[in-house]
C-alpha cells in the first residue's frame, strides 16, 4: 500500500509497503530504492539513493519508522546530511487521503475500452437512475403488487443510504444509489478506500441503517396495528442478515474478508474460502438463486485477493479496530434476527413471501 508521499527535489517521493515488511521508494515513477520482506524487521528503516546534478553527486536519504497496529509512520528525509522534510502519519492521515503517482501507461484503443468508456459515461448520467428506479419499481409491482414493490423500493434505498453516509464521512465523492431489477441496489463511489477500517464502515451502515429502519416500522406497527409495517419490519431485517452473511461479495463478507486478513493474509484466504463454502450450502439448503449468482462474482473477487494477499493496498484493522467491527457485527446481525423472531413469534405468515421473494 502507499505509505508516504513527499515531494522531494521538484518530484514526489513515494513510499509503498507491506506488513509482510518489503518497502518500495519511488521518485517520480522510478524505483531508486527497495527492502525485501523479512520475518523480523527491524522499526526503523533507511532508503538512500544518488542523484547527478550540475553540483555534483546528490545523496537523497529517507529514515522511516513504521508501527502497523495501531499504525504509525515516522519519516526524515534528508538531502546531502541537510534536512529537508519530516513529520508523522497515522491511520486518519491515510483514511483522508487520495492515492496518486502510480504509473500511467500508454492509452491503447480497442472495443473493449470503448465499451468500458461508453458504461462509465452511461453510470454517470442521471436518466439512467430514474430508469433502473422505474425498471424495479415495474418488475416487483408485476411479480408481487404495486404496494410491495414501493415497500421493497424503500428497503433497498434505506439500505443503500446507509453506505452513502459512511462513504460521505469519510470524504469520498458519491455517484448516489443505482435500483437493479431483481438482483438489488448500488451505492457507487468515485474514490477508493484506503483503509480496512474504511471497508467495514461503508459496509456495515447498510445492515445498521436497514437495522434501525425495521425498529422504527416495528414500533409503528406495535402503536398502530397496521399489519404493513410488520411486513416491512421483518422484510427489511430478512434482507439486512441476507446481507450479513459471511459471504462475498456481501457486506458480511466484506466485514469479515477485513477482520481477517487485518490478522495475516493466510487466515484471510482461508477465512473468504470458508465463507464461499458456507454460502453454497445456505444458497443450495434454502434455494437462495440470488445468492448462487453472487457466489460466482465473490469466487473472482477470492481469486484477486490471493494474487495481492503480500501486497494489499489497504491499511489494516489494529486490535481494537478488529474487536469494535466484531462486536457491532454481532450486535448488528444479533438485533436483525430479534426483530423477525419476533415478528415470528405473533404472525408466522409474515415470513413466508420475503423467504419466496429471496428464493426466486
Amino acid at each position: 500500500m502507499q505509505l508516504l508521499t513527499i515531494d522531494c527535489l521538484g518530484k514526489p517521493l513515494r513510499l509503498e509497503g507491506s506488513m509482510a515488511g518489503w518497502q518500495q521508494l519511488f521518485w517520480g515513477d522510478q524505483c531508486v530504492s527497495q527492502i525485501p520482506a523479512s520475518g523480523d524487521t527491524p522499526p526503523t528503516q533507511s532508503h538512500e539513493f544518488q542523484l547527478e546534478s550540475e553540483q555534483g553527486i546528490i545523496t537523497v536519504r529517507l529514515d522511516v519508522g513504521l508501527t502497523w497496529q495501531p499504525f504509525s509512520l515516522d519519516y526524515h528525509l534528508t538531502v546531502n546530511d541537510d534536512s529537508l522534510s519530516q513529520g508523522q502519519l497515522t491511520e486518519r492521515d491515510i483514511e483522508q487521503r487520495a492515492v496518486s503517482g502510480k504509473p500511467s501507461t500508454a492509452a491503447k484503443f480497442s472495443l473493449i475500452g470503448m465499451a468500458g468508456l461508453g458504461l462509465k459515461l452511461l453510470k454517470s448520467a442521471k436518466v439512467v437512475k430514474v430508469l433502473f428506479a422505474a425498471g424495479s419499481l415495474a418488475a416487483y409491482s408485476w411479480l408481487f403488487s404495486i404496494e410491495f414493490a414501493i415497500a421493497l423500493i424503500l428497503c433497498l434505498v434505506f439500505h443503500e443510504y446507509g453506505h452513502i453516509r459512511a462513504m460521505k464521512y469519510f470524504g469520498l465523492k458519491t455517484k448516489g444509489i443505482y435500483l437493479i431489477p431483481f438482483v438489488g441496489g448500488l451505492a457507487l463511489s468515485d474514490d477508493k478506500i484506503n483503509t480496512r477500517w474504511q471497508d467495514v464502515v461503508i459496509s456495515i451502515m447498510g445492515p445498521f441503517f436497514g437495522l434501525i429502519l425495521s425498529v422504527v416500522s416495528l414500533i409503528g406497527y406495535w402503536i398502530t396495528d397496521l399489519e404493513i409495517l410488520a411486513g416491512i419490519a421483518v422484510f427489511n431485517a430478512l434482507l439486512n442478515v441476507f446481507n450479513l452473511l459471511p459471504v462475498l461479495p456481501l457486506d458480511g463478507g466484506h466485514i469479515l474478508k477485513s477482520i481477517a486478513f487485518s490478522i495475516n493474509s493466510k487466515l484471510g484466504i482461508i477465512a473468504c474460502v470458508l465463507g464461499a463454502v458456507f454460502g453454497v450450502y445456505i444458497s443450495y439448503h434454502f434455494g437462495l438463486a440470488l445468492l448462487g449468482f453472487l457466489l460466482a462474482i465473490g469466487s473472482i473477487e477470492i481469486f484477486f485477493e490471493y494474487k495481492r494477499r503480500h501486497m494489499s493496498e489497504l491499511l489494516p484493522l489494529d486490535r481494537y479496530g478488529q474487536i469494535v467491527s466484531t462486536i457491532w457485527y454481532i450486535l448488528t446481525l444479533g438485533g436483525l434476527s430479534a426483530i423477525i423472531w419476533i415478528v415470528g413469534q405473533t404472525d408466522n405468515g409474515a415470513l413466508s413471501l420475503p423467504l419466496k421473494i429471496l428464493g426466486s
